[in-house]
């Protein structure tokens, strides 16, 4: 039974993930503005805490979460900027994530809050995997791109770039004989040793290109999963990069042998503290300390954020008698708990996460604003911060879910009526919403009375209530304040009386507004899964099918000499022919003119090709050739072509 409990979690190693931490974000957003800031000691502020502050301020005795009045006196020449509008930290974060998401291949991308990043590069390890010459790993080139073999960068895949975990773990022989797929003569800790330096140079690429490009410099961690990346990167900071090197799992001692070979990834994450691994969030990991430790663990009254007196490591709670993942579903399980809670936990503790790196989303799955009082306990305090938090709730739904790219490729502009040309050149920069949240929710966070003693007890619960985003929040005729207004008297007060019915004695900790439950609206392509859009594929038809268009005219009759064409044919895509020319002369002997019908032979191809609406996988290839004429076309259109036939035609 102990055995089976204490079995560890299957390992699955063939993935290559990168984890990036950008080095001070807050403070480094604030040095790309101002760069003469770089040199001086620099604190970001919000309410009275710094949240961050850069290295010069760190290496005069700053830290995080210390009180400003505190800062001040050990550092008097601190400079510190305001950090509580997020506009800039947040738009400088996309622009980040966007560049380090053109390197990706897979679109394997994941933004984890405003300063950290997931790639998994699996693909693109394989693909120069394949194509290294094992007989000279020293002067190899790692290829960025598939089709270009000249776009990549020159690098030593013998060797580790930056640093490893463990330090003094020795490099296998990665010279010949070394084979992909792993031959008896090449272990699979070798071949991961490979595809792991080859993760390390990629890594070492991107933060030098995010340097010399953009000028922020980050912290990076290389492994197998999100859990081991996101945690061996923070062992050398700032500015470097850990890579955790093989073996990844645990051999008994073969005979001879005193000690076998032990896992890196047990020995390094067993040091951490529990509730410092990814994924255990605070209330899990009292749980688990309480049950370890006998009783509930002593807080530090003097940290911000729970910290605690004593700490509880991953090998504690690995090692303890009879743990596993039945009795971790005992302790974590119950109302509310994610279903496998206790195997999932038991995985990580054993270094095991086997969670997909997100591929990069258009819009967001909700928006969410938030901000925490020392004390919040009137109706017109609770106004005045739900006035705020909308307002930039709107902000944020106007700049994460609105397409601001030109649409001129959308536009109509009819020859010969100026009204409709003024009309359409004003909307040439029109915006249009990639996302309709369909859900507003309103969650608080009260604090609970004072005991007996004068103490309070500390308390992380939150209680929520949603109802459907009204749809007047969509309109974006309105101006933002208008849009505020209405959304607190119609949407958010009643919520609010709902969470809190009694008129006063109340005190909250926390209030929150989110946008959820984002339905994805239809797109002229149909590729962000909404489905396509309609109006804009009629919208763009007649600049899709303007190079077919033929005009019916009347024209001096041809000159039997000019003639000359082969079979008798005059074809409307000759090079030859000016636009005018292909517009205005007619079909020579042999065709009469009935219509574009008899034209389309020539041009059908190109057209199903070149048609926005018909490139989905569904329609690819769909298309029958007319009995009568040979003309090919869409099974839609052939009702109306025979019906064409039928009259005479």
């Amino acid at each position: 039974m102990g055995n089976t409990q204490r079995k560890a979690p299957k390992r699955n190693d063939g993935r290559i993930i990168i984890h990036f931490d950008y080095d001070c974000f807050y403070a480094s957003v604030c040095e790309a503005e101002n760069p003469a800031l770089k040199s001086l000691p620099l604190a970001v502020q919000q309410k009275q805490i710094i949240v961050t502050c850069n290295y010069e301020a760190r290496r005069r005795g700053l830290h995080k979460l210390q009180l400003i009045k505190e800062a001040r006196k050990v550092c008097p020449d601190v400079i510190i900027v305001l950090g509580e509008d997020l506009t800039r930290f947040r738009d400088a974060s996309k622009r980040l994530y966007n560049f380090l998401r053109e390197f990706s291949w897979s679109q394997k991308a994941e933004r984890l809050g405003f300063d950290e990043v997931f790639m998994d590069v699996t693909d693109m390890i394989q693909y120069n995997v394949d194509i290294l010459n094992l007989n000279n790993l020293p002067n190899s080139f790692f290829h960025l791109s598939r089709s270009d073999p000249t776009v990549g960068f020159s690098y030593d895949a013998s060797n580790i770039f930056g640093h490893a975990y463990p330090a003094s773990a020795p490099s296998p022989p990665l010279s010949p004989p070394v084979s992909t797929p792993p031959s008896p003569q090449s272990s699979i800790a070798d071949v991961l040793h490979l595809r792991l330096a080859l993760g390390s140079h990629l890594a070492q690429h991107l933060r030098h290109e995010l340097e010399e490009q953009r000028g922020y410099t980050c912290t990076v961690g290389i492994s197998t999963s999100k859990l081991l990346a996101k945690l061996v990167g923070n062992i050398n900071k700032p500015k470097a990069q850990t890579t955790l090197v093989p073996p990844y799992e645990s051999k008994p001692c073969n005979e001879g042998e005193i000690v076998g070979e032990e896992s890196n990834v047990i020995a390094f994450i067993d040091t951490h503290d529990i509730g410092r691994i990814p994924n255990i969030g605070f209330k899990l990991a009292q749980k688990i300390r309480l049950h370890v430790l006998g009783r509930s663990a002593d807080f530090d009254a003097g940290l911000v954020y729970g910290g605690t007196k004593e700490k509880v490591t991953v090998r504690d709670v690995r090692l303890f008698p009879g743990m596993g993942s039945d009795l971790l579903e005992k302790i974590l399980g119950g109302p509310g708990a994610p279903k496998g809670i206790g195997g999932k936990v038991w995985g990580l503790v054993n270094g095991v996460d086997d969670t997909d790196v997100g591929k990069a989303r258009s819009v967001p799955r909700q928006i969410s604003i938030e901000d925490s009082y020392i004390r919040l306990d009137t109706m017109e305090e609770v106004m005045k911060e739900l006035r705020m938090l909308s307002r930039n709730l709107i902000r944020r739904m106007h700049m994460d879910l609105l397409d601001h790219e030109n649409e001129d490729e959308d536009l109509i502009t009819l020859e010969g009526d100026p009204a409709k040309t003024e009309q359409s050149a004003s909307s040439r920069f029109q915006k249009r919403w990639m996302a309709h949240p369909r859900t507003l929710r309103l969650t608080t966070r009260p604090r609970p009375p004072l005991n007996p003693d004068g103490t309070r007890s500390r308390t992380f619960n939150r209680i929520s209530r949603s109802s459907p985003m009204p749809n007047f929040i969509l309109d974006l005729t309105e101006n933002v304040d208008s849009l505020t207004e209405k959304l607190i008297h119609e949407a958010l007060l009643p919520l609010f009386r709902k969470l809190h019915p009694e008129k006063s004695g109340w005190n909250l900790s926390l209030v929150n507004v989110a946008a959820t439950n984002m339905a994805e609206v239809a797109t002229a392509d149909g590729k962000d899964g909404g489905g396509r859009d309609i109006g804009r594929m009629f919208r763009k038809q007649e600049s899709v099918l303007k190079e077919w268009k033929i005009e019916d005219r009347d024209v001096a009759p041809d000159d039997p000499d000019d003639s000359e064409d082969d079979n008798n044919v005059f074809r409307t895509d000759s090079p030859q022919l000016s636009n005018a020319e292909k517009g205005s002369r007619e079909p020579l002997r042999g065709y009469s003119r009935n219509g574009s019908e008899d034209l389309m032979q020539f041009t059908q191809d190109s057209y199903l090709e070149d048609a926005e609406w018909e490139n989905e996988e569904d329609d690819a290839g769909v298309g029958n050739s007319c009995k009568v004429c040979g003309a090919l076309m869409p099974d839609f259109a052939m009702v109306a072509h025979e019906r064409f036939h039928s009259i005479g035609g």
